[in-house]
């Protein structure tokens, strides 16, 4: 299986580092280039600072791009920080029949949630570009988020199975 990580900062290097024992070919996608202020809550290391978070797919997701990017995809996981490129992703996903799972964190960190695509709809950031993983005092949470979101995927490869989740400090919560 082909699972397609789009987005790999905090939640989505956190994931996949989570589904690298998984019998799957992992690809990422993300334009981004690693800062030393993502050292804090991302899997990179200072050797790391300057090169494309993704490597091999290291552009923008678009809508002139998704075909090419995702469509070889058996699972899309989508670690975005922002609604544009979520719901870019959702109408491909939609579209192309292809199962898809989102993984966001609230921009105030007091809850994060696992939603396959059926039951998401993404909110806009109260600012664009919001950071919302910086600084560190989110680590716990972006850390049991990213735990979560890689169960999922494990559970989906296994078994087919649509878990969505919510979490916070004080529980892991299966909300189907």
């Amino acid at each position: 299986m082909r699972i397609v990580f789009c987005g790999v900062g905090a939640l989505g290097s956190t994931a996949a580092v989570l589904c690298r024992n998984l019998e799957a070919t992992l690809v990422f996608v993300d334009f981004d280039r690693v800062e030393s202020k993502n050292l804090l809550a991302q899997a990179y290391v200072k050797q790391s600072i300057g090169k494309n978070k993704a490597e091999a797919f290291g552009v923008r997701l678009t809508q002139d791009n998704v075909e090419t990017l995702c469509g070889g995809a058996g699972l899309l996981v989508d670690c975005f920080d922002n609604q544009a490129s979520r719901l870019v992703l959702s109408t491909f996903a939609r579209g192309a029949n292809k199962p898809l799972v989102h993984a966001a964190l609230a921009g105030d960190g007091t809850f994060g949630l696992v939603r396959w695509d059926a039951r998401f709809a993404p909110d806009a950031e109260d600012a664009e570009g919001q950071a919302t993983c910086e600084g560190g005092a989110h680590l716990p949470l972006i850390g049991l988020l990213a735990a979560t979101l890689a169960r999922a995927i494990q559970d989906f490869r296994a078994d087919g199975a649509c878990r969505d989740s919510m979490v916070s400090l004080a529980a892991v919560t299966p909300t189907l």
